[in-house]
């Protein structure tokens, strides 16, 4: 079996999995990367104190996790001097995380040039979205000019999740339509046909959408223009609020849904209204999706949140019964793989995510290598 490592870096974090086949060998995670007492002192330091640790003999590619490919890469790539060129001028639609992924690309090509470089794209998994579902109805050649379209984000956990939830089905996954609900800090929801992205939550920026932690998920655009004209707010500190005071934070003065599930369960009201408002926007979604796809076999739920918080999916699945959508409490409880009752027309699962491991599979495919 071939080695792969892979690299998955945040704007302050590295995460990193080293991968013989489906076995992890070894795998690890560099926090506060450039803050007082962190890890280490920037992304380039983190990477060379990792090189130095790991066992990277026999590696046939590095796959890099890079959240923005913009129109231009719709598939996993190679890395070569013009790729990192055009990484580099997607920077403008991903300002926090496409710097970070350059610097992993850089640093682990100058350590290991003889090793192939993959990067694999968030974006890419959804480029298959139909240009009815990406395109939004404002002038065409300014959308055209900026780069305005829905793009789309975690690609590598929803085309994991979706195949998964077509073996959990017994079916291949051609013949499989799935609804997946990427729910943690960060969240999404994607409609895939017989293995295409044909929908999903998420626009040219993560921020729309769902409710998620910190950022607002789907507003109203007039918000802004009101809060810059009438209120007086500069247009950087609007994106501030919507992205970092916004969300759970900015209804319930917390970003952890964990914390916010208990005081919801204790009865505070700031909490309810943050939990109820967070379950009704993936309702909104899942209901949506069902249009879009006309049959569906199967909501999945992953993340951190989908996987772990029994009472989100109890939530946003309620009364939907007359959709075929059912969930058997004592299994969700147990947080069984599937959770809807025997029998149901739409099958309710739980499958964990692997980012990773799909990212460590798209490297090998884009090397010619499946083993």
């Amino acid at each position: 079996m071939t080695r792969v490592l892979v690299l998955n870096s945040g704007s302050s974090s590295l995460r990193y999995r080293l991968f013989d086949g489906t076995d992890v060998l070894s795998k690890g995670l560099i926090q506060r990367i450039g803050e007082p007492g962190g890890d280490a002192a920037d992304h380039a330091a983190a990477l060379r104190r990792l090189m130095d640790e790991l066992d990277l003999s026999g590696l046939a590619a590095i796959g890099h996790r890079v959240v923005h490919g913009g129109d231009r890469f719709t598939a996993s790539t190679v890395v070569d001097d013009e790729v990192l060129s055009t990484i580099e001028e997607l920077i403008p639609l991903a300002p926090l995380h496409n710097p970070a992924a350059l610097t992993g690309l850089r640093v682990a090509r100058d350590l290991l040039p003889d090793v192939p470089q993959v990067a694999v794209f968030d974006t890419a998994f959804h480029s298959t979205i139909p240009p009815e579902g990406a395109l939004w109805a404002i002038d065409r050649k300014v959308a055209e000019k900026w780069g305005l379209r829905r793009y789309g984000f975690h690609g590598t956990s929803h085309a994991y999740v979706s195949r998964e939830t077509a073996r959990v089905l017994g079916r291949p996954v051609a013949e499989t339509n799935v609804i997946t609900l990427h729910l943690g800090n960060g969240a999404s929801a994607t409609a895939v046909r017989a293995g295409r992205s044909v929908a999903t939550s998420m626009g040219m920026t993560p921020l729309p959408g769902l409710v998620m932690g910190t950022r607002s998920g789907d507003i109203d655009p007039s918000l802004i223009f009101h809060l810059h004209r009438v209120g007086g707010l500069p247009v950087d500190e609007i994106e501030e609020l919507l992205t970092r005071r916004s969300g759970l934070l900015g209804l319930a003065g917390d970003n952890d849904l964990r914390s916010v599930q208990e005081r919801y369960e204790a009865g505070d009201p700031d909490a309810t209204l943050a939990f109820d408002v967070y379950c009704r926007r993936i309702r909104e979604y899942t209901g949506s999706y069902l249009a879009v796809l006309g049959r569906v076999d199967a909501i999945t739920f992953t993340g951190g949140v989908g996987e772990n918080s029994r009472q989100v999916r109890a939530n946003t699945l309620a009364g939907l019964e007359p959709l075929g959508i059912a969930v058997d409490p004592e299994r969700n409880e147990r947080n069984a793989t599937v959770i809807s009752p025997d029998g149901s027309p739409i099958t309710v699962c739980v499958v964990p995510t692997e980012e990773e491991l799909e990212i460590a599979s798209e490297a090998r495919k884009a090397i010619g290598s499946e083993g």
